[in-house]
């Protein structure tokens, strides 16, 4: 138990300071192959590339102990391109939507004609399109723009940025908020569970005070002594909490874990599933509306080539394939320390498009959830960190467990000998 509190002297400390473990983040992006076709009303053609691989970092700063058993700290990623892992480079083109111009357009739509006719001009005169052609760099970690400085012009305090937009500007070389965490100093049962986060109880983004819930862990390790049940997690890039469910029992190299995956239920409407309504607006089960925490643009998330989502979804556009093997999330936990030995947390990041009246340049794109890319942040314990975490946390436990019973197996006929003995010299 003091091995797996958030402690300078645990063992686990400088894992949980330091995540030794090798992360990965790949990359697949959904090419258009038809985009003139799409713009004439026609069904999108997608191709996906990649992966791209990036060899993900890792570590915790501005780590504050408090008096009510709690530690706050900052986590920061750090992201390198693995060229010999990927397929493909950064500065490959791909033909994906214009979302900065398309995510506008249906921001704008229910605004004053006059407001449209300026965006419509102002695109008209930059020569932006609804789709665009660049590298995987610049999708990626940003490209200039002229159109941000315009939209802000036009809509002021529309976007909080400025000049560059990129998808994971935002991810790479910062952090995901302030967590505070219980340290299970106290009670073992707690640890690691979340606090606040950014010195918030609840979020705001959504509609029931039950989807505001903070829940469970910041998602890197669980309270010892796990029952196969379900887990939960606070995801900042979803902005929401998540439940996985026990799927089955299992081992990594030798060590028992417990799987647990995503319920069907976890991106369903609220037609499909109630606790869910809080989301809404809802569109079709399988993909969550975030327009309200991603600056209201029509954005969406679900599982990889809309896995567990309603087929129409899938039928809506051509080249998606989804399988469990391929694109359901999964986290194998050791149930005894609830320190993950093998993950692959697995996201989609959809754009929802359509022709918007007097936007001229969404010609006549019919109603469509489009996916853009979809990524998998994978790790698995392994190595001497695999060594040490086996030594401390289960070999000897479990010697010291098996040597309780010896002893206690030995104290028997001691005690009966001892009995025996005060019995004669009675």
């Amino acid at each position: 138990l003091q091995n797996v509190r958030i402690d300078p002297s645990s063992i686990s400390f400088q894992m949980w300071k330091d995540i030794p473990v090798p992360f990965y983040m790949s990359v697949h992006f959904f090419e258009v192959l038809n985009p003139k076709q799409v713009l004439r009303g026609e069904k999108p053609v997608l191709s996906q590339r990649g992966p791209y691989v990036y060899r993900e970092y890792r570590f915790k700063t501005n780590i504050t102990f408090h008096d009510n058993d709690t530690v706050s700290y900052l986590e920061y990623r750090h992201l390198f391109f693995q060229p010999d892992l990927s397929n493909g480079t950064e500065d490959e083109y791909i033909v994906v939507p214009n979302i900065m111009m398309m995510g506008a357009a249906v921001m704008v739509e229910k605004l004053p004609n006059f407001v449209k006719l300026l965006l419509s001009g102002a695109l008209a005169s930059l020569k932006q399109e609804a789709f665009m052609n660049r590298t995987v760099r610049e999708i990626m970690w940003g490209y200039e723009d002229p159109l941000i400085d315009v939209i802000n012009l036009i809509i002021p305090g529309l976007l909080p940025f400025k000049g560059k937009f990129g998808l994971f500007m935002d991810f790479n070389n910062s952090h995901s908020g302030l967590f505070t965490v219980n340290t299970g100093m106290k009670n073992i049962s707690e640890v690691h569970l979340v606090d606040s986060w950014n010195g918030l109880k609840k979020l705001n983004y959504w509609r029931s005070s039950q989807c505001n819930m903070i829940n469970g862990t910041a998602g890197e390790m669980w309270p010892p002594f796990m029952s196969p049940t379900s887990l939960q997690f606070y995801s900042p890039d979803a902005c929401r909490s998540m439940t996985l469910v026990y799927e089955q029992s299992g081992e990594v190299k030798g060590m028992p874990t417990y799987r647990f995956v995503a319920p069907k239920t976890l991106f369903a409407n609220g037609t499909d599933y109630p606790p869910n309504e809080g989301f809404c607006p809802c569109m079709q089960s399988g993909i969550q509306n975030v327009s309200t925490c991603r600056l209201n643009a029509p954005m969406f998330i679900s599982h990889p080539h809309f896995y567990n989502a309603d087929p129409s979804l899938v039928d809506a556009v051509e080249g998606l394939h989804p399988s469990k093997d391929q694109h359901g999330l999964f986290l194998d936990v050791h149930p005894m320390t609830g320190i993950p030995m093998n993950c692959s947390i697995k996201l989609q990041l959809n754009l929802y498009m359509k022709h918007v009246s007097g936007i001229i340049q969404t010609g006549q794109i019919k109603p469509v959830v489009l996916p853009v890319l979809w990524f998998a942040e994978s790790g698995s314990i392994d190595g001497s960190v695999l060594k040490q975490f086996y030594t401390y946390l289960v070999l000897l436990p479990s010697v010291l467990d098996y040597l309780q019973y010896i002893l206690l197996g030995l104290s028997v006929p001691l005690i009966v000998s001892a009995a025996v003995l005060m019995a004669v010299r009675k």
